[in-house]
């Protein structure tokens, strides 16, 4: 088994897209805390977001590890995988945009404390978890290397929004969820159809 790691060009556009996608909920969040902390400084931003990303990295990480384990003793699982990814991200996606479009937001109290930014980062991403579903066929270089980009993405996402936050409120919250909701969708259908199922 050749165990080098070529990541192509696809694989890093799905990753980032993965990342913008699923640092939504966690962009809402910024600008919430970036409005009600408005004096917030750089390198409070810096660790606010480095929260975020950590969680954006290890969920999507600890669901290739579960998957995988599952799959490795029950092969007929993994056929099941695209519709899985397609009906998890369908959904996820879905409620984003429900949410976004009823402008429904999450997480509307700053981070006044360092567990209130875990139960944040916690909250904002447990829908990544369903992407270790979208990732199964990775091996664990490459599965390693997603979660990390996810993460990366996510980080300087959430800086902005904290940016913004403290400029421009909470405004985009909205918007930003119907973005990451439309994206998680595509993603799921990308999956489902080039994975030969259909």
């Amino acid at each position: 088994m050749d165990e080098i790691l070529r990541p192509t060009f696809v694989f890093f556009f799905n990753s980032i897209l993965l990342g913008v996608g699923l640092a939504m909920d966690a962009f809402s969040v910024s600008l919430a805390n970036g409005l009600n902390e408005p004096q917030m400084k750089r390198s409070r931003m810096a660790g606010v977001a480095g929260v975020f990303s950590v969680f954006q990295f290890a969920m999507p990480l600890i669901g290739w590890f579960c998957v995988s384990s599952i799959a490795r003793y029950f092969r007929v699982f993994e056929k099941f995988i695209p519709w899985i990814a397609l009906g998890l991200l369908g959904y996820i996606g879905g409620e984003m945009l429900y949410s976004g479009i009823r402008h429904k937001e999450s997480g509307d109290e700053a981070a006044v404390g360092f567990s209130a930014l875990l139960v944040q980062g916690l909250a904002t991403s447990i829908d990544a978890l369903s992407v270790g579903f979208t990732i199964a066929d990775y091996r664990l270089p490459e599965a390693v290397l997603a979660s990390l980009l996810i993460g990366v993405v996510t980080f300087f996402i959430c800086f902005a929004g904290l940016a913004i936050g403290k400029k421009a409120g909470t405004k985009l919250a909205g918007k930003a969820g119907i973005l990451g909701g439309v994206i998680l969708i595509v993603i799921g259908i990308e999956i489902f159809v080039s994975s030969g199922v259909i």
